[in-house]
Formats: C-alpha cells, sequence, structure tokens
C-alpha cells in the first residue's frame, strides 16, 4: 500500500467521527492543538506506523460511509438515478425504512417533464448493507409527515398526483416483511405540512389543503399514539401567519415551529409566496411564545429538525429565497448554512455548514444518528443520496 509521506510538524486537516471510532482517539498523544489558530497539528513525536494504522481503518470503512467533515457521512444511496423529494422516512425492526416521494424521472420540470409520485418503500437493515424494495405504501404518496414511534414509522397526510390526502397509518417491518396498520385520518386533507413527535403526542401544524391552494393553513393538530383509541386534537395555532413547508422540532420538553412561506393569490390568482423567518415554541399546559427570528427564512429544510443535546436542535439549509430570479436550469442549489438554535438562551447562531444542502426532505434518527434521506438539492432535481450526521462534540465552537 503506497501511503502519503506526513512530515514531522506538518499541519494538516482536522480529523473527523467515522462510525464508532475517532480518528484523533486511535492517534491519541501524537496531535495536539495550536491554540492560537486551531488546526490540529502532527506531533515532533508522532511515530508514522500509527499513521499507517490509522489509513487502513479508514480504507476498510471506506464501502461502509464516506466521510466529510462537520460530523457528516454518507450511507448507501437509494437506488433510484433520480432520487425523491419528500419521502416518508423512520425506523422500524431496526432498520431505516424510506418510502414514497416524488421526481421528474424523464424531463426537469421547466423542459415540460411531468412529476411522478411513487409507492415504493425501501429499507436499509444496516448501515453497510444495502437497500432492499420492502413493500408498497397504500398508494403513491409524499409531501407527508413521518416519525418513528412504537417500533414504527407514523405517516400522516400528504398527496399524490390527483389531490392531497388525509389518511395516516403505521408502516412496520416484522421479520422481513412490512406491515401497513391505519391510524386515524386527519380532519382534512393537507400536504406540505410538518410536525414532530414530543414524548408520545404527534404535533402538526400548517400545510395546504389541495394543489392550487392560495392561502395556506394556520391549524394545529395532536394525536396521543399512546392511547388505545388515539383521536386528532385540534389546538389552538401559533400567533403569527398560516404557513406551508414550515420546520418542525421538538426538544426541551416543547414544540417548535420555525420559518415556512405564506400564500397569497398574485394578480393571475396563482399563490404567491411570502418567505417567514419568525419562530415560535409551544410547551404543553402554557401555550406559545414567540422566539427570536431566524437570521435567514429555511423553507422546507429537513424536518423534524436534528436536535443536539438537551438545548439544541439544527436548521440545516432550507431555502431562503436568495435565488428566486434565478433562471430554470441556473439555480446554484441551496445554501450549505446551519443554524443552531439554543432553548435556553433564545438564540441563533451559525454552525458548521452541511455538505448535503437539501429541501422538501425528511429526517429519522437511527443508530445514534440523525439522517437526511434523499430530497430536493436544486428546484426541480432531486438527489438519491442518504447523508448521517453525528453530532459529537457539537458544543463550544458552534455556540
Amino acid at each position: 500500500m503506497n501511503l502519503p509521506q506526513i512530515q514531522k510538524g506538518q499541519q494538516i486537516q482536522r480529523p473527523h467521527r467515522l462510525a464508532s471510532f475517532n480518528l484523533r482517539e486511535i492517534l491519541g498523544s501524537s496531535w495536539f492543538q495550536c491554540a492560537a489558530c486551531g488546526p490540529w497539528v502532527l506531533s515532533p513525536f508522532f511515530r508514522p506506523k500509527f499513521l499507517r494504522q490509522a489509513l487502513l481503518l479508514l480504507t476498510l470503512h471506506a464501502p461502509l460511509l464516506a466521510a466529510d467533515s462537520n460530523g457528516w457521512t454518507r450511507l448507501p444511496a437509494l437506488p433510484d438515478k433520480e432520487g425523491f423529494a419528500s419521502m416518508f422516512a423512520g425506523v422500524s425492526g431496526g432498520a431505516l425504512l424510506a418510502a414514497g416521494g416524488a421526481n421528474f424521472p424523464d424531463q426537469r420540470p421547466w423542459e415540460g417533464g411531468k412529476k411522478v409520485w411513487y409507492d415504493t418503500v425501501f429499507a436499509l437493515e444496516k448501515p453497510d448493507g444495502q437497500w432492499k424494495v420492502a413493500g408498497k405504501l397504500p398508494r403513491p404518496l409524499g409531501y407527508g409527515v413521518s416519525v418513528t414511534h412504537g417500533g414504527g414509522v407514523v405517516c400522516v397526510g400528504g398527496s399524490d398526483a390527483d389531490a392531497h390526502r388525509a389518511e395516516c397509518f403505521r408502516l412496520e417491518w416484522r421479520g422481513g416483511k412490512l406491515e401497513t396498520k391505519p391510524l386515524p385520518p386527519l380532519p382534512r386533507a393537507v400536504a406540505n405540512l410538518s410536525g414532530a413527535l414530543l414524548g408520545d403526542t404527534l404535533f402538526i401544524a400548517g400545510g395546504i389543503e389541495k394543489p392550487d391552494s392560495t392561502r395556506a393553513l394556520k391549524t394545529f393538530l395532536a394525536l396521543n399514539l399512546a392511547e388505545p383509541k388515539p383521536a386528532w386534537r385540534e389546538l389552538e395555532p401559533w400567533p403569527g401567519p398560516a404557513r406551508m413547508l414550515a420546520v418542525a422540532a421538538a426538544q426541551d420538553g416543547a414544540f417548535f415551529l420555525v420559518s415556512g412561506a405564506d400564500l397569497a393569490p398574485g394578480p393571475d390568482g396563482k399563490p404567491v409566496r411570502t418567505y417567514l423567518r419568525d419562530a415560535f415554541r409551544y410547551t404543553p399546559g402554557q401555550g406559545w411564545k414567540r422566539i427570536a427570528d431566524l437570521p435567514r427564512a429555511a423553507v422546507a429544510a429537513p424536518s423534524p429538525a436534528p436536535t443536539v443535546g438537551a438545548t439544541q436542535f439544527l436548521v440545516v439549509s432550507g431555502d431562503d429565497a436568495a435565488q428566486l430570479t434565478a433562471k430554470p436550469g441556473e439555480h446554484k442549489g441551496f445554501p450549505p448554512s446551519v443554524l443552531a438554535y439554543d432553548t435556553r438562551a433564545d438564540r441563533w447562531t451559525e454552525s458548521a455548514p452541511t455538505p448535503a444542502p437539501r429541501v422538501t426532505v425528511p429526517t429519522a434518527q437511527w443508530q445514534g444518528a440523525w439522517l437526511v434521506v434523499s430530497g430536493e438539492q436544486k428546484p426541480g432535481i432531486r438527489s438519491p443520496e442518504v447523508w448521517r450526521f453525528l453530532p459529537h462534540g457539537f458544543g463550544a465552537e458552534h455556540r
């Protein structure tokens, strides 16, 4: 094996954490950090054989995860060259499930391409495994909400090629077989909604009722999944504009509703978006409270938002409206910016960027990490990539 030669005292890239080991832990005292500039530097007392051992480990783990900086790594991509926007995702039977969604398989939308919805359910049983087709949804569906609860993936609302839907169901992966169990339907059909699970209660906010809606919904619903016969309850909505494609989070005993887009009819009768930067906290038994505005809009960012520790959550990328005037096909992609919110300090700060900026994309927690599953990398262009975020060490340098 031909290994790169590194001289004593040479500055090299800061090591980062892979699946279950840390390169700095392997090299131990061979590394020190410069107090003035921060980078990791190779010690003059470093023995090259340790580097060979570390690089060998990295080589052996390459098929498992393609590593990137800031705690992000790639898992096996979905077995579809396009990928999907707004799938349902979660964990059941120890496996990661990814289902439904939509894409433009033949031509881009500005070329006259037609959006197609899917009913395929994929399963990944281990991080270094291969995706398999696990079964099908009750119908082609996407643009709903999904969370993991009670050994299954709860799927709520969404749309297909014909209409928006109110149906809700649970996907369960047991013994290599997929089961679908019904849940109470929503009071109305809705897609482009947001939601998160706080304890056993699923909270759902906003969305739009029809594909041609010119007004977003200002509705806030709750479903206690632990009840023998769960039923949707309509709660007082947040003290702000209606919205769709918002980011939801559950952290520090509260539900958070962040950003999104309001709608109004334009001069031609078609919906016009207003990009929102406001944010709200709902604490059961106490109600709503407006919190600090975001530094930028983050429409359709990965949701539910990944949480870090007991008091932080992350808004990863999202549409910030910076390229609304870009010509079709010339969009440069969504911002890699990651915003961290501290629930105790009521403060947003810029965190380390993501290598995978996506919108209309679900998240899930699996084996101690947060996942961003497929999604849209540019308007009309999806990605089959699945990214894993390990928030180890996320702390002072990110605050």
